[in-house]
């Protein structure tokens, strides 16, 4: 929540009247607790209902308005468990301020990746991702099998629908063949390539927009990038994750619904907060295991 709608809640719901700013003082002391304990304090995996088979990693940035830096991206990574049907049993959120080089979200996604290599040694490790060039490295280093982000690639070729029907009346048609291309990516081995090769026929038109036009371009060059990551058919057949979409949505209800609402400017101490409260109320457990502890071992808060 936002402070003035928590302080409406705690003195509605609760009849206790505070102020914002000892509000604030809570969520940065438990924030202080996390940082302080987070090497040292295991949370462990909740009971699931099926043998984990398959874990996916993602990453992913979201912008947020900084009250020193205008609009920084902050990141956002997910592990997320599947069993033998492709089923999802469970999900870990990381989320990490603005900072340049990322090198503080690299090293707690890794601390995460690596608890649950441990916990889950035999599953499938898939990295899944958009096009970003940076995301590859690190993915690459910790999965067997990687894959742009399915989701991604439609919203490219839905653009592209236009070069292959530009008239004005040629939106069922366009509809049909976006159709026809999506399902050929998720069943066909051959699909990207041979999508890869028919975009580039269309660079032969000449009645097409300088928009429509640039959008064909920069498909075929994200085709040409990523052909060796579009491997859909085999992922399909197979039940195994084809998109990002816990991680999309995880940009979302962690950056997104809380950081950006209107006129809102953050400092990096409240959103290294918030973010911290954020990621382990999302991550199913280990919120109630938080207090779990404090109640057991105490805790110690750092000013």
């Amino acid at each position: 929540m936002s402070a003035k709608d928590a302080l409406d809640d705690l003195s509605m719901n609760h009849g206790r009247e505070i102020s914002k700013r000892y509000l604030q003082g809570v969520s940065e002391a438990i924030c202080d607790i996390i940082e302080n304990k987070e090497d040292v304090w295991e949370y462990v995996l909740p009971e699931l209902e099926a043998k984990v088979t398959t874990v996916s990693l993602s990453m992913d940035g979201a912008m947020l308005p900084t009250c020193t830096d205008g609009w920084r991206e902050s990141m956002v990574g997910t592990i997320t468990l599947f069993d033998e049907k492709g089923e999802r049993q469970h999900s870990i959120y990381v989320g990490e301020p603005p900072e340049y080089g990322k090198s503080n979200f690299m090293n707690r996604f890794e601390k995460e990746i690596e608890k649950i290599k441990i916990a889950c040694p035999e599953a499938l490790y898939v990295g899944i991702a958009d096009g970003a060039k940076n995301n590859w490295p690190f993915l690459t280093k910790y999965t067997k099998k990687q894959l742009l982000d399915f989701y991604h690639v439609t919203e490219y070729l839905t653009k592209c629908s236009y070069a292959a029907f530009p008239q004005k009346t040629g939106k069922p048609e366009r509809t049909k063949w976006l159709n026809e291309r999506c399902h050929q990516l998720k069943h066909d081995y051959n699909a990207a390539h041979d999508i890869f090769n028919e975009l580039k026929k269309f660079k032969r038109r000449r009645k097409l927009s300088a928009e429509v036009r640039e959008n064909l371009l920069a498909t075929i060059t994200y085709f040409k990038n990523n052909l060796h990551r579009m491997n859909y058919a085999e992922h399909t057949e197979n039940n195994l994750p084809i998109g990002s979409g816990v991680t999309e949505a995880a940009c979302k209800t962690l950056i997104k619904q809380r950081f950006c609402k209107s006129g809102m400017r953050w400092k990096m101490d409240g959103i290294k907060s918030v973010l911290r409260l954020r990621e382990l109320t999302q991550t199913d457990g280990r919120w109630p295991q938080l207090w779990s502890k404090i109640n057991q071992y105490g805790a110690h808060c750092l000013n």
